[in-house]
C-alpha cells in the first residue's frame, strides 16, 4: 500500500544537480531547459550543500523592481543578519549566494506519509533523500500522488474511496480547485462534483484533473453557479 512505500521506493533518482560555483543566469536556464523548479547543489565531494529553486529565483527578480523594498515597519522586526541574508540571496551571482542551505532532507527507509506530513508542515513542494549526507534521489509532491493512485497489486482494480481520495490530493495541488465550495464523490468509479462552482473554466478544469486520476470511468458535474452573497 502507498503509506507502506519509503522514499527509495519514490525517489527520482537522477537528479540535476549543480556545483556552488554555477552562475544564477545558468541554473535559470537550466530550469527552464529542462522544466524542472529546484536544483540540489553539491560539494566536489558529492556533499549536499543546499537547494536553488525556481522560487529562490523568482524572489531575486522581485527584488530588482525598485518599489519593492522592506517597510520601515517589516525593518523592525528584522535582524541585520536577516536583512544581510536576503540581500545576499537576492543579489548573489553564483548557487552558493542564492541556495537555501537549511533543506529538508530524509533518509533511504522514511515512509510515504511521513514525508506527505513533512512537505504540510513545512510547506514546501519537495524533499531530498540523502544517505550518509550524500544525495541520493528527490521526492516531489507528484512523486506522493503517483504512489496514492498506484494499485496495490498487479490487476487489482482502484477503489472508490482511493479514487477519491487521490481526487482530493490532486484538488489541493490546485490553487484553482481546492475549495470549500466543492465536494467530489466517488462511485463506481465516477467522480461527481457537489456544491457551488465559480465558473465555467473552472468545471472544465476539474473535469480534465479527474480524468487524470487513474481508476476514473467518467466525471460528472452537478454543482450549482456560486451566489453572489457567497
Amino acid at each position: 500500500m502507498p503509506s507502506k512505500m519509503t522514499a527509495r521506493d519514490l525517489m527520482t533518482p537522477d537528479v540535476v544537480t549543480v556545483p556552488p560555483e554555477t552562475p544564477v543566469v545558468a541554473m535559470a536556464k537550466l530550469m527552464a531547459d529542462r522544466g524542472i523548479s529546484a536544483v540540489p547543489v553539491l560539494a566536489a565531494d558529492g556533499a549536499l550543500l543546499g537547494l536553488v529553486t525556481e522560487a529562490d529565483l523568482i524572489r531575486r527578480l522581485a527584488d530588482e523592481d525598485v518599489e519593492h523594498r522592506p517597510s520601515w515597519f517589516s525593518a523592525m522586526f528584522s535582524t541585520p543578519g536577516s536583512q544581510a541574508d536576503r540581500y545576499a540571496r537576492t543579489h548573489g551571482a553564483v548557487a552558493r549566494d542564492v541556495m537555501t542551505a537549511d533543506v529538508v532532507a530524509v533518509g533511504l527507509d522514511e515512509t510515504a506519509a511521513h514525508i506527505a506530513a513533512l512537505m504540510e508542515e513545512k510547506k514546501i513542494r519537495r524533499v531530498l533523500v540523502v544517505e550518509r549526507g550524500k544525495l541520493r534521489g528527490i521526492v516531489s509532491r507528484a512523486d506522493l500522488l503517483r504512489a496514492l493512485v498506484t494499485p496495490m497489486a498487479e490487476g487489482e482494480a482502484m477503489s472508490d474511496d482511493r479514487i477519491r481520495r487521490a481526487v482530493l490530493a490532486a484538488m489541493k495541488r490546485e490553487p484553482w480547485a481546492n475549495s470549500f465550495y466543492l465536494l467530489a464523490d466517488v462511485q463506481d468509479g465516477v467522480v461527481t462534483f457537489h456544491g457551488f462552482m465559480r465558473d465555467a473554466g473552472v468545471a472544465r478544469g476539474l473535469r480534465v484533473l479527474a480524468e487524470g486520476v487513474p481508476g476514473v470511468k467518467g466525471v460528472k458535474d452537478e454543482t450549482q453557479p456560486l451566489p453572489a452573497y457567497m
